[in-house]
């Protein structure tokens, strides 16, 4: 009778244990990488999620102003599951969440994937804030994962501390471009370890919105870029905005205009000021070929490192890849009835400013009402539209994939404008009869052409037959030659 009690007293407590162990918390997911293992988190849906991952030393000190250097292991196990700060930025209001919990080390990636195992299509975003605020933070969120995508979001050194082109620099090998460098840091990263991650390093496609489209247009010209990435989606942003590229000469200029108003000299002292004095110095720059100081760090600056040539000459001999290109019908501009529409469109379009008056057609019936006032229209065209449109034929006339899209949807109803389109790619809001803008992006991240079954056809464009994907409230329509009289009076993209 004994041993029948201790037989069953073992037999309880394994039955127990087992139970025990049946009910147990998975272990959090744990991935080895450049610096040591990194610890993430299981997140709804049932993907994973790590936060915060580094790609690159923080640019400190002595690193202030030189490019992206390896990064520092770390003992024990880095926890990836909090928010990390934002890179150091001005609060200007819509980026005040980001500007409260800043830190020069932000040298960092975010991912979401819905495992460890496969090679899935990755898709990698870098945000936009015209390369002066902005960070990752919750883009991972998105559910792009249910798809079966891996999402990655990068963070870069922005503003004064991204994109200031001291003369001293250029010495220790470069001068400007320091958030460049830092994607480029962070696209290396990926390529190396995004298989650990159950993505495919073969499969990358590159995604951004305004600053960061912008960005993603470098990146194709770039050289040190390529091979780094499949594919590219640019959401309203080309290079230098339809400005003139700034040379480095000129780029020197607004370094040394940074130091007479810290009150230092040379390169040294510079870096040797607290980052909130470098804020309030870069609150205080102007450039006066800029209509708007606000453009000071979206005008393309051709460094003669990350950019040798000017974007248009780098792009034109780069390696051909599919890519979307679009815009949103009124993206933003003045307040209306704030600005001397005459000295604008002088400002835009130069001796043809006439001419673009006439195409126009202010005050007169049947203009269109969804471009928004005078002011808007313009800004559209000639910051985000023309440019566009340039860009999408530029790349077609070189043998590139090409597919254009215009955006024109608002939860409201009234006018579209900046980054509308951000939800209904990263939280697949419908466009048009259930079908999303977030099929089409996730398509184009598998197989390199956003058509997939039961979509709407986006035929490609080209030189000779511009075509677009007009994206209205009335549904998804192609259109062509998408304000291409007005546009032919500029050529900048």
């Amino acid at each position: 009778m004994a041993v029948a009690k201790r037989w069953t007293s073992r037999g309880l407590c394994a039955a127990v244990a087992a139970l025990l162990l049946a009910g147990a918390a998975p272990a959090p997911p744990r991935v080895a990488v450049e610096g040591g293992a990194v610890e993430g988190v299981a997140a709804e849906g049932g993907a994973l999620v790590f936060r915060g991952i580094p790609y690159a030393a923080p640019p400190l000190g002595e690193l202030r102003w030189r490019e992206p250097q390896p990064v520092r292991p770390w003992t024990g196990v880095r926890q990836a599951i909090a928010t990390p700060p934002a890179c150091p930025q001005n609060d200007h209001g819509w980026n005040s969440a980001d500007a409260a919990r800043t830190s020069e080390d932000c040298l960092t990636l975010d991912i979401r994937t819905p495992g460890l195992g496969g090679r899935r299509p990755v898709m990698v975003w870098i945000h936009g804030g015209s390369n002066r605020a902005g960070s990752a933070a919750g883009t991972v969120e998105s559910r792009l994962t249910d798809r079966g995508a891996v999402v990655v979001a990068i963070q870069y050194r922005l503003g004064i501390l991204g994109f200031l082109a001291p003369e001293e620099a250029a010495v220790e090998g470069a001068a400007g471009n320091y958030g460049l460098m830092d994607q480029i840091a962070a696209l290396r990263w990926v390529r190396d370890h995004i298989a650990k991650f159950g993505g495919d390093p073969d499969n990358i496609t590159l995604f951004g919105e305004s600053a960061g489209s912008q960005d993603v247009s470098l990146m194709l010209a770039a050289p040190a870029a390529q091979g780094l990435f499949a594919r590219a989606i640019m959401q309203s942003g080309t290079p230098g905005f339809g400005m003139p590229f700034r040379t480095l000469a000129e780029a020197h200029a607004i370094a040394a205009q940074a130091q007479r108003l810290a009150g230092v000299r040379g390169l040294a002292q510079l870096r040797a000021l607290p980052a909130a004095r470098l804020l309030e110095i870069d609150r205080q720059l102007t450039d006066p070929s800029l209509h708007a100081d606000d453009f000071m760090w979206l005008k393309t600056t051709v460094d003669g490192r990350v950019l040798p040539a000017s974007p248009r000459q780098l792009l034109a001999g780069a390696w051909p890849r599919p890519v979307i290109i679009g815009s949103n019908r009124a993206e933003f501009g003045s307040a209306e009835g704030t600005t001397d529409i005459a000295a604008t469109l002088a400002r835009v379009y130069g001796s043809r400013a006439g001419d673009a008056r006439e195409l126009y057609r202010f005050g007169e019936p049947g203009r269109d009402p969804r471009l928004g006032h005078p002011a808007l229209e313009i800004e559209t065209d000639w910051v985000f539209r023309c440019p566009a449109g340039e860009l999408a034929a530029l790349l077609a006339g070189s043998g590139w994939p090409v597919w254009r899209y215009e955006f024109d949807l608002a939860p409201d109803g009234g006018l579209t404008s900046h980054a509308a389109e951000i939800p209904y790619v990263l939280d697949r809001r419908p466009i048009d009869k259930g079908v999303s803008l977030q099929d089409y992006w996730i398509s184009f991240a598998q197989t390199g052409n956003p058509n997939g079954a039961a979509l709407p056809a986006w035929p490609i464009t080209s030189p000779e037959t511009p075509r677009h994907l007009a994206i209205t409230p009335q549904g998804l329509s192609v259109g062509q030659d998408l304000r291409a009289e007005l546009c032919a009076l500029r050529d900048a993209i």
